[in-house]
């Protein structure tokens, strides 16, 4: 105990703010989140001008491999390709902006450099207020494309069901609207507990190894960065089988249907 006192560790569950332009508190998450959103604008424009002139170069190769990895894993979890080149812009834009601030969070001086009791830099996937909106964001969007697919009102019959007709249909759809709850809850609180425990996970590191924090460091910020990139393709992934499922109910529902007309038109043996 005595030891994680002298560490004397400034450990927040909420991002603080660093300073105010008026009434608006710009956050130790915020700066992160500006510089995050600079790097992930940064490196698309390079790469795109790089390919665009025909000077490519390593990194614009494994940006493209990788992009063209994400694009594949689109079109094997979205079956219908014109719905699956709507989806893959916002997914693919999820998964570079979250994998680069997380990999912010891994730079030194995170969480240690501080103006007036304040750390300067906090990780934005740290901060819950981010991670909840991008589930929020995440769960609409998946909503819109289900309408635009299976239209308002086959939307809303996949929650939504006579009481009297069809009784376990009527609580299957009420589970699956607490599903739909539920889903974003985990979206946001998942990538938001990783993030935040690795963020701390680091500083314990940085200040309990003292002298040989510079040996032992580097391995962690190693495996950081592997679970950066792991949360953000889960994300990425449960974003695109969100809206597999939800945009499936009405084809699910067409082919009952095909099915019985089938059944009820073949001849009967006698």
């Amino acid at each position: 105990m005595n030891t994680f006192a002298a560490a004397n560790l400034h450990i927040s569950l909420a991002a603080e703010p660093v300073f105010y332009i008026g009434n608006f508190a710009v956050t130790n998450a915020l700066i992160m989140g500006c510089m995050g959103l600079v790097a992930t604008v940064g490196v698309c424009f390079y790469v795109r001008h790089k390919v665009v002139r025909g000077e490519k170069n390593k990194f614009t190769g494994l940006f493209e491999w990788a992009f063209e990895l994400l694009l594949n894993q689109v079109n094997n979890a979205i079956p219908d390709r014109k719905l699956a080149r709507k989806i893959a812009p916002l997914a693919i834009t999820i998964f570079l902006f979250v994998l680069f601030n997380y990999w912010l969070s891994v730079l030194p001086g995170v969480g240690s450099v501080s103006w007036n009791g304040v750390p300067i830099f906090r990780a934005l996937v740290a901060d819950v207020n981010f991670t909840v909106m991008l589930a929020v964001v995440t769960m609409i969007a998946v909503q819109v494309f289900a309408v635009r697919q299976l239209g308002l009102i086959g939307n809303a019959g996949r929650y939504f069901r006579n009481p009297l007709k069809d009784p376990i249909g009527a609580f299957e759809g009420i589970l699956e609207l607490i599903g739909e709850f539920s889903r974003g809850i985990a979206l946001a609180l998942r990538l938001f507990g990783n993030a935040f425990a690795g963020e701390v996970l680091l500083m314990l590191v940085a200040a309990l190894a003292g002298a040989i924090s510079s040996l032992i460091l580097p391995l962690f910020m190693a495996f950081e960065l592997f679970i950066g990139f792991i949360q953000a393709y889960v994300f990425f992934m449960l974003t695109l089988i969100f809206t597999s499922l939800a945009v499936s109910h009405g084809h699910d529902h067409d082919d009952n249907h095909s099915s019985a007309a089938v059944v009820k038109n073949v001849p009967q043996l006698e």
